[in-house]
């Protein structure tokens, strides 16, 4: 069973968010996701000062299975990402929710996003 943290917000699309105490947002794949895909190999981030739509692409995961979009989980404008993930993908694998992180925006927590137990229900059903 995938990990599914309380303290986060989630999207049917299977990214994650969490709101910092500077306002911020931070964004990831969950565990599910990751487990999906498989052991990650790639990892591509939009540069900072990139402006998302939410529900576009923003980035792209590859794994030894497949490659997939991640969707911008909101409108904002990237103010850094995750660079360790260049050398080491795999650390979406290992901590999807810690190191494993993928971008930080500046932007407000969409209010349709879902909490763990409608993210837990989501990926149950599938």
């Amino acid at each position: 069973m995938s990990q599914v943290p309380d303290t986060l917000r989630y999207t049917p699309t299977h990214e994650w968010l969490r709101q910092e105490a500077d306002g911020s947002i931070t964004v990831g794949i969950t565990d599910h996701a990751q487990a999906q895909l498989g052991d990650l190999v790639y990892v591509e981030l939009p540069a900072v000062g990139k402006a998302l739509t939410a529900g576009d692409a923003c980035a792209v995961v590859e794994s030894v299975k497949a490659a997939a979009d991640v969707y911008a989980p909101l409108t904002g404008t990237v103010l850094a990402f995750n660079d360790a993930l260049a050398s080491a993908p795999e650390l979406v694998n290992q901590d999807p929710y810690g190191a494993g992180w993928l971008l930080r925006v500046a932007g407000a927590l969409p209010p349709d996003t879902l909490d763990a137990a409608a993210y837990r229900a989501l990926t149950e059903s599938a």
